[in-house]
């Protein structure tokens, strides 16, 4: 155990052994495939003869395949066209090389491809000073002004990450004023959770009140953050009464918590608290990400123990089977799973920097050399906006609460299989009768939106799924009069015969705009006539108000 804790620590709990396994079963499997290697040969043959000519003639050539990050025109001039076209033809050729390789196992494929893409994006000339002809010219144009503003840049930084400050720009977007300030009151909280109670922007309300069920692997102000961005505020101002969980940002103390945690204190804890406050009315349930897979469960759950307080279900980017998870399976196998649960055994719970290390690999460019392109080459710091302030404010995961997670979900597949227990007891998605409104995202690298849209063969229940333009979090965090935004939108009804993704895509109508107004009318139309609105808290139910939102958790910085 200690010596896979040091193992873990030393590669960022990337698994040595799984990297090597992958990598071996590659290796020996295109040594005995005579035909991939002579097709490689002659793909590499065609490549270097389409340089040469590329160098006898002087003049650039179109890429094969366009990319963002060569879209300047100074890459099309000699001799920055020949950099940037032999930097894609070997992205071509280890495409080529790591894929379709017979009898090497999927998963080994994907880590293979991994490694190849990560190593080629490092060496890409634009991310080097020398080759990038952007950066030459605005060093010559500002007499190396930018680089010195890049130097600063770098200084500031590695200050703050050696002191845990916060990247530069988010003092500008504090929870509780510029953030996270839709007007509610504490009415719960006990070791694991808060639950707010937002008040009321209307006079009367939608009776059946909106529970928000975020996931713990981030800040629920995601879905409150500056008042034109806050999905939250957005239901709060069309007449909807609004509880969100916050939950507690764990620490040493929380090790041992774990899902059925999650359940009995997280949702059934605010379950009651709503129920007792607004009394009689049953409970428009939504949940986002992790938090979505969590509230199916306690849906199922409750299904299986004749507990009907629920109105409705809505998922946002939330899978409940992991059998194509994305790319967050290339870290998740038995060798890399083992590696954390050493170390979070010596520390108690999984960092913030372990969870955004993973996310920066698998969107490199944007999440990491595309900043240091333009924060310490071209010397231009990115303005901070909320969404990115709410990104550095990261949380940890508790260590027994993050392995059943892996284990149960991701490796076993256990909830898509009828395994997962609550309570003791399996749960059965197919229990599920509710109607359903679930939203997948089109670029979504943590929650692939053909992933999310397994629950149509899960459920025979009614499911009006939209597919959004955007990624995890810019595609649910979609205000109307968003620019760019479009999203497709269609209803399966209950009991219908099963839609294949790619038929469903082919066929869904495509809207411009955000898609936050089609869920809110999709809840009015299975919400009673409005009403006087609830009081804050309930005092004689043992629900008295504790404090202002965005109450005490979020602001916590675990021990």
């Amino acid at each position: 155990m200690l010596v896979r804790a040091a193992i873990a620590r030393a590669t960022a709990s990337l698994s040595p052994a799984a990297v090597m396994l992958a990598g071996l079963d590659w290796a020996l499997h295109l040594a005995v495939s005579p035909g991939k290697r002579m097709a490689l040969a002659r793909l590499a043959w065609e490549q270097v003869d389409e340089l040469l000519h590329l160098l006898r003639s002087g003049a650039p050539a179109p890429s094969a395949a366009p990319d963002r990050r060569f879209a300047a025109p100074a890459w099309q001039q000699w001799p920055f066209h020949l950099l940037q076209r032999s930097f894609l033809m070997q992205q071509q050729w280890w495409a080529a090389a790591t894929r379709g390789v017979r009898g090497v196992d999927p998963h080994h494929e994907e880590m293979v491809a991994f490694i190849a893409r990560q190593g080629l994006d490092m060496l890409s000339p634009g991310n080097q000073l020398l080759t990038n002809p952007v950066v030459l010219q605005r060093t010559a144009d500002e007499a190396g002004g930018n680089l010195l503003r890049g130097w600063l840049h770098a200084v500031d930084d590695l200050r703050r990450l050696a002191t845990g400050a916060p990247p530069a720009g988010t003092e500008q977007f504090r929870p509780g004023h510029e953030v996270a300030c839709t007007p509610g009151r504490v009415v719960m909280r006990n070791a694991l959770c808060e639950l707010i109670q937002y008040a009321p922007a209307t006079p009367r309300v939608h009776p059946e009140p909106v529970l928000i069920v975020p996931a713990w692997i981030m800040k629920y102000y995601i879905l409150d953050l500056s008042p034109h961005n806050s999905l939250i505020r957005h239901l709060v101002d069309q007449g909807h009464t609004v509880f969100c969980l916050s939950w507690k940002n764990p620490g040493v103390a929380e090790r041992d918590l774990g899902m059925d945690d999650y359940l009995q204190h997280g949702i059934h804890d605010a379950l009651a608290a709503v129920n007792a406050i607004v009394p009689g009315r049953k409970v428009h349930a939504a949940g986002y990400c992790l938090g979505g897979t969590l509230l199916a469960i306690a849906a199922a759950a409750m299904a299986r123990d004749g507990d009907e307080r629920l109105a409705t279900l809505s998922l946002f980017a939330a899978q409940t089977d992991f059998a194509e998870p994305g790319e967050l399976a290339l870290f998740i196998d038995e060798s890399q799973v083992s590696l954390l649960e050493a170390q979070m055994a010596q520390t108690g719970y999984l960092t913030a920097n372990q969870m955004a290390g993973a996310f920066q690999m698998l969107r490199s460019y944007d999440l990491l050399w595309s900043r240091i392109v333009n924060e310490y080459l071209l010397g231009d710091r990115a303005p901070m906006n909320d969404l990115m302030a709410w990104n550095a404010d990261a949380t940890r995961m508790p260590a027994r609460m993050h392995a059943q997670y892996l284990r149960q979900l991701f490796l076993h597949d256990d909830l898509a299989h009828g395994r997962y227990l609550a309570g003791g007891k399996p749960v059965a998605l197919s229990d599920l009768t509710l109607p359903a409104f679930v939203v997948g995202t089109l670029t979504d690298h943590v929650a692939p939106w053909r992933s999310v849209y397994k629950l149509h063969y899960q459920t025979v229940s009614e499911i009006t799924f939209v597919l959004t333009s955007g990624g995890h979090n810019a595609g649910i965090v979609s205000p109307p009069g968003h620019p760019h935004r479009s999203y497709q939108l269609r209803c399966h009804a209950a009991g219908a015969p099963y839609v294949s993704p790619d038929a469903w895509a082919a066929e869904a109508p495509r809207q411009e705009g955000s898609w936050w107004p089609a869920w809110l009318q999709w809840l009015q139309q299975r919400s009673g006539a409005p009403v006087a609105p609830p009081a804050m808290g309930a005092p004689r139910q043992g629900y008295r108000t504790l404090g202002d939102a965005p109450g005490r958790y979020v602001l916590q910085i675990p021990s």
